[in-house]
This record gives C-alpha cells, structure tokens and sequence, in this order.
C-alpha cells in the first residue's frame, strides 16, 4: 500500500470512527468504537497507538488531546533524526502521527510476566537518552512503559515529552532499582508479578516522588 492510500485510511477508517476518553492526565486513556482492522497496541496518557493488519511496519498514534503537543513531539523525531533505540516519523497529520513499529514487549509489561530484564537493554537505553541529550532534547518522563525490549536490545518508544524542560528522575531511579534490588531477586528467580500490585508501586512512587519534591 503507498503511503497515500495508507493515510487515506487512517483518516477515513480510523480518525473517523475511534473515540478517546481521558479521565485522569496521569493515567492511560481509554479507547472506544475501533473499527475492523485496526488493533489498539497501547495508550499513554495523551494518546493512543493503533496498527493495521495490513501494514506492519508502521504504528499510527493517536491524540486524544493537546495538539500542540502532538506536534512537539513530531519536531522531536525529526531532532531525533535515524538511531537504532527510536521509532522513526513517516507522516504528520492533524492529530497523529505515524511512526516505524518497533516490536517487543515493555519493560513493565516483563516484569509482569516473569521475562528477564537483561542488563544490556538498560544500557541501550542509557545509551539512546545520552544521544537524545547530545541533539538537544531532554529526556523527560522515560519509565518502565515506555521502554521496550526485544532480543536483549532496548528501545525508546515514547519522546513525547523530550521538549520539556526540567530534571525528570523517573529513568534514573528505575536503573537504580535495577541494580539495587532487580538483579538480585527478579532476574536470579523470575516469577510472574500482579498487575495490581504494580500499580500499587507506579501510584506510591508517583506520591513519593510528589512529597520530595516539595
């Protein structure tokens, strides 16, 4: 499929029928009415990721709201520019964006499920914010669900906020809980972790976080 028609699509199909809900600015949105074809992969606290079965390559994300920020974000792939941990910009419309598809699974997402976090992914990822710096960014708002892993390589799959100003220690201290607590326990004995009880730790250190800071 040309990339026209491909945006056709997205505008016609899928722009046209979805409907995003956003209860809280901190928490995931919520999707509705997705049309046939098309699968919701994720949501962040903005926007959501939708891919069709016919074209793999690519992820279409969608802004529930802020618009400027969408287009931000857009200006950020383009000061990203090719690395191997980033996603790619294809095509800006009105409200989404669409991006190459990296595969694998978040880092949040294998903790829950029992799958080793291997150190290397860390790295990489360490490696990838350091080149966000050297072009000027500031990699804000990095976490847990918005890195991925496939193959012991890691990647970035949310700059969203890499327009921000001001210190962000959300990555910072997930690397220290990596090495300070994760090799010792979860990666030597990996064990399937509740859902419920990663949100319990996700909302207790965003109140951590909330009361330090002051």
């Amino acid at each position: 499929m040309h990339k026209e028609e491909f945006v056709n699509m997205i505008e016609k199909e899928l722009i046209h029928h979805i409907s995003l809900e956003s209860k809280n600015v901190h928490d995931p949105i919520i999707v509705h009415n997705i049309p046939t074809g098309w699968t919701c992969i994720g949501t962040g606290n903005y926007a959501a990721v939708f891919v069709h079965k016919s074209e793999h390559d690519f992820v279409v994300k969608v802004a529930a709201r802020d618009d400027e920020a969408l287009k931000k974000e857009a200006n950020v792939y383009r000061q990203l520019g090719d690395h191997q941990a980033y996603s790619r910009l294809i095509h800006q419309g009105p409200t989404y964006l669409v991006l190459k598809r990296l595969e694998g699974i978040t880092l949040y997402d294998a903790v829950a499920r029992g799958i080793r976090i291997p150190e290397t992914v860390i790295q990489d990822i360490n490696h990838a914010l350091e080149y966000a710096i050297e072009r000027g960014l500031n990699p804000y708002d990095v976490h847990g669900r918005n890195v991925m892993m496939k193959d012991g390589k890691g990647y970035v799959v949310d700059v969203s906020d890499f327009y921000k100003e001001g210190k962000d220690e959300k990555w910072n201290d997930l690397v220290k809980a990596y090495y300070k607590i994760y090799k010792k326990t979860l990666y030597k004995y990996p064990v399937p972790i509740p859902l419920k009880l990663l949100d319990f730790i996700r909302h207790s250190y965003r109140l951590y976080r909330r009361i330090t800071i002051k």
